[in-house]
């Protein structure tokens, strides 16, 4: 097949942005419009703000912050991170309430829950994780083991994918006390099995963290029917919570009166007012909070959560495939024949909401790509990764971003 024929089967940008339904929602983004931002690819890593909010945070500022004052935390403030958590739960992770709270940030939740699992199956010595993990995963295991005297347990998984249920039943054995491993893979884009590798972690008497930063508001997620122990995730990313907005934490309604994380807090106690002399985790899922709810980072995702809400996690997973699969379409018609790799699976059973590409030539690539408005991602060794977050983002953007990275490989300039 030619190359011509290739360009003709597939549907242009502009056809596919004119068929999109959920085209009109990129109007609610803030930038969406900014001509000096041809494309913005990196929405798994920072997604665009809602328009709604500038409006959102002054009425805030000037209503509750500024017009109620101390009362704040009394009428609405102190309740916040379990109210958001519970709409987290419904609208993306399929978690009855009771199991969701917003706290702290990625990084101190999985240490909370690492820590916690360590406790609640004591006896056991081994944590479980993979080699090709996020760094902030791998590290916090380590130190934990530092810490505790734990021994860690390496999956090596083919990391142009992610990990299977087959990659981790050799390392799971009598001394195994937990599991942690991400729900999407950081690189590939690979979304792991969790039920089945659940399933799996549970005959051997593990229980299981599940990262979720790179699936939460991309793909639908089932916590609850795949009984899920615990689990964190970002806000920043699919969630648009803006840069540092806090994390969330998730652990399984029969586990939380006998959990008891590691980092005890005030707001954590069962009567914190009380002011008493010893600490008393509260009964619910109040006890995984530690320190002041950060209520001004919890503003901005309830915007999006509305906006998943109205559209539906199945309609959005819809148009990320649709994204991905325009991607690799045009990978394969204008980028593998110049010797770009494709290091994200084909199947849409297990790709999330990104894509990654790789070339030797990617890494010095990505200056002149974001000094031209166009803003992918780089992940080393030499991957291009484009994070698709289907409601902020156009088949045209797609295109822009290819034909770029085509015309500096083969030494034209691309007319944006």
């Amino acid at each position: 097949m030619t190359t011509e024929s290739l360009r003709t089967a597939t549907p242009s940008a502009a056809e596919l942005d004119a068929a999109d339904r959920l085209g009109a929602y990129r109007d609610r983004f803030v930038g969406s419009d900014d001509p000096s931002v041809l494309a913005y690819l990196d929405g798994n890593s920072l997604g665009r703000p809602p328009r709604s909010l500038p409006e959102k945070y002054a009425a805030f500022i000037r209503d509750q912050w500024g017009g109620r004052l101390i009362r704040g935390w009394d009428e609405s403030w102190l309740e916040l991170p379990l109210l958001l958590g519970d709409r987290i739960g419904r609208e993306t992770l399929g978690a009855a309430p009771g199991q969701t709270v917003v706290a702290d940030s990625t990084t101190v939740s999985l240490y909370k829950l690492v820590r916690t699992a360590l406790e609640l199956n004591a006896g056991r010595t081994e944590i479980v994780i993979d080699s090709g993990n996020f760094p902030t995963d791998r590290f916090v295991v380590e130190g934990i083991a530092h810490e505790t005297g734990a021994s860690i347990r390496w999956v090596h998984a083919d990391p142009a994918s992610g990990v299977t249920a087959a990659d981790l039943e050799p390392v799971l054995g009598p001394d195994t006390a937990v599991v942690l491993l991400s729900h999407i893979a950081y690189r590939s884009g690979y979304v792991a099995d969790i039920a089945g590798i659940t399933a799996l972690a549970h005959s051997h008497g593990a229980l299981v963290v599940w990262d979720l930063c790179h699936s939460v508001g991309s793909v639908p997620i089932e916590l609850d029917a795949w009984d899920v122990d615990f689990a964190t995730g970002c806000t920043y990313k699919y969630l648009n919570g803006g840069p540092g907005s806090p994390a969330f934490l998730y652990v399984k309604t029969s586990l939380i009166g006998e959990a008891r994380q590691p980092i005890w807090g005030w707001m954590g106690d069962h009567a914190p007012f009380d002011m008493a002399d010893g600490y008393r985790p509260a009964e619910s899922i109040r006890r995984f909070i530690s320190g002041t709810p950060p209520v001004l980072g919890m503003l901005a995702m309830s915007e999006m959560l509305d906006l998943i809400a109205e559209v539906g996690i199945a309609a959005v997973r819809e148009k990320s495939l649709q994204l991905t699969d325009y991607a690799i379409a045009l990978y394969d018609e204008r980028l593998a024949p110049l010797g770009v790799e494709l290091s994200t699976p084909r199947d849409h059973a297990v790709r999330g909401s990104h894509v990654t590409f790789d070339h030797p030539a990617f890494r010095d690539m990505m200056g002149v790509l974001w000094n031209r408005g166009i803003i992918p991602d780089f992940r080393a060794p030499s991957g291009i990764r484009i994070g698709l977050s289907p409601l902020s983002t156009s088949f045209a953007e797609v295109e822009i971003t290819i034909d770029a990275v085509q015309g500096l490989l083969t030494g034209v300039a691309t007319e944006a």
